[in-house]
Parts: structure tokens; sequence; C-alpha cells
């Protein structure tokens, strides 16, 4: 964990660093070893799915069309441009320009929550169906075996992704608290690089279940 800044406003790496280039190179390390770990967890569900679609084709092929695809393009078009923006903040804050910088994590923030708001309405229109996972599912339209299944897959995958947007949220935050109280500058801007790998990960895992999910079932 990084010292703080003294009254000079000048970052002093952690004594167990031998400089500041080694501390950032060690945080960086260990940002990729937890998304490392991060995509073990998320690629087991992945994996699940993919067996279970080649194990019940026509099951999960007929229960994909029940998902709002107009939806799910809307919220990639929505996380694309907040890894853009977020990109945006990071260069800022690499430039020592705090004032874009917070600008720019209040617009990812922005953007994420409208993520979440678009979920939201998804989430509460599955309800309203029963197009709910397991035992769950009253959907008389579609009772055809195994597609409750498919909707077990869709809710674990879609709600893991939606906690990280929000851990994401809480991350973003807590930077723009640190930029207004003066912690990040051009030579120390690691925490904001740091946040803004993450929020690329959260963006690249949602590319990957929109057509998994939406377009193929």
């Amino acid at each position: 964990m990084s010292q703080p800044l003294n009254t000079t406003g000048v970052h002093h790496h952690a004594h167990h660093f031998d400089s500041a280039d080694h501390e950032f190179q060690a945080s960086k390390q260990g940002m990729w070893i937890f998304m490392v770990t991060e995509v073990l967890m998320i690629g087991a569900i992945f994996v699940g799915y993919l067996i279970m679609r080649a194990r019940y084709p026509e099951a999960f092929h007929e229960a994909h069309k029940l998902l709002n695809v107009k939806l799910g393009a809307l919220n990639t078009a929505v996380l694309i441009l907040s890894s853009y923006t977020m990109v945006r903040g990071v260069s800022a804050a690499q430039r020592g320009n705090n004032k874009l910088t917070i600008r720019m994590l209040m617009t990812t923030i922005a953007l994420a929550l409208v993520f979440c708001v678009v979920k939201y309405f998804e989430y509460s229109h599955k309800i309203h169906e029963g197009t709910l996972p397991g035992g769950n599912y009253t959907y008389a339209e579609l009772s055809m075996p195994h597609v409750p299944l498919f909707f077990s897959f869709y809710f674990i995958m879609t709600g893991i992704h939606a906690f990280h947007v929000l851990v994401g949220i809480g991350l973003m935050t807590w930077m723009i608290k640190r930029v207004k109280s003066g912690e990040i500058t051009p030579e120390f801007f690691t925490p904001v690089e740091l946040v803004g790998f993450y929020w690329h990960f959260v963006d690249l895992v949602w590319i990957y279940l929109f057509p998994l999910l939406y377009l193929l079932g």
C-alpha cells in the first residue's frame, strides 16, 4: 500500500520498494495476477455454459430468443464508450490535469450507472415474465426441457458481471476523492491506472458475454 504525499506534494514510495518505478511495476504485476484469478473464475463458468449449450443446443437456442438484443447492444455501446472515457481519465492523470481526470471519471461512473439501470429494467422484465433460473421458471410460452438451465447461466454470468461494475463504480469514486485531495500527480498516478486496467477488464468480459448470450444462444 502506497504512503501518502508529504507536505511538498511529492509521493514517496513504500520502504519495501527500491524506487517509485519498482513500486509501480510491482503494483501492475499484482493487478495482472488479480485479473488472472478473475479469468479463472469467470472462465470456469464460461466453460460450463459452453458444455451445457453443446448438450442442449435446441433449448439454449430457443431460450436466447427471449433476451432483448437491443438492450444488450445498448449496454455494449455504453461500456465501450466508458472505456474511452476511462482512457481519457488515466491520460489526464498522467499529465496532471486533475479537473479533466475528475470529469472523465465522473463520466465513466455515469455510464456505468446507465448500464446498471438498463440491466435493472432487463432483470425486472425477466422476473415479471417468469423467465427465471431452475424451478422458478414459469414462462408458459416456452416450456421445453432445459430452457431454465440457460437462464441459470444467464443470471449467474450477468449477475457476476454487474457486481464487478458496481465494484468499479466504488473504485472510481475512491479515485475521485484521491485526485481531489492531491494524492494523484504526474509522478504518482498508479492507482488511477490500475483502476483503469480493472475497468477495461470488466468491459472486455461483457464484450464476450453479449454475443455468447444474446446473439448465439
